[in-house]
């Protein structure tokens, strides 16, 4: 006579699969949103830049109004930034364009706040409402 024995997991067996998933995901999560918000903040960067040509294209001597898909970022898709274009006054050599998180977006509290880039190339970052400023080598990713 044969017998069926049927195969399956112990508690034990699963107890501890749950373990090590939990195990990774502790790890994992973190590290997927700190890629996320580092791929966000390099299409904000990009997106400056290529306002800041736009803009020199433009050359008009007055303020430019980005046009569609340059007012953003990124450009399709849900707009995770918003640009404008800032007006000349005696330091930033002629404008400056920022890239202000959207309100309800996914970087609406990262610690980078708003990207600001010059005519004159600087690159910086002002968060917070005193408008301190983060590390700009982190949030332009150059360091």
């Amino acid at each position: 006579m044969r017998r069926l024995y049927l195969c399956g997991f112990t508690l034990l067996e699963l107890v501890i699969t749950l373990a090590i998933v939990a195990v990774l995901a502790v790890f994992a999560v973190p590290s997927y949103r700190s890629q996320i918000a580092r791929t966000h903040r390099v299409d904000a960067a990009s997106a400056l830049m290529r306002a800041a040509q736009f803009v020199e294209g433009a050359a008009s001597g007055g303020t430019v109004a980005l046009p569609p898909g340059f007012d953003r970022a990124p450009q399709s898709g849900t707009a995770v930034y918003h640009l404008r274009v800032l007006p000349a006054d005696d330091s930033n050599g002629g404008y400056s364009i920022e890239a202000a998180p959207d309100d309800a977006g996914p970087m609406r509290d990262d610690s980078c706040g708003v990207f600001i880039l010059e005519a004159t190339g600087l690159r910086s970052n002002r968060n917070g409402p005193n408008g301190s400023a983060p590390l700009a080598a982190e949030c332009w990713g150059t360091s």
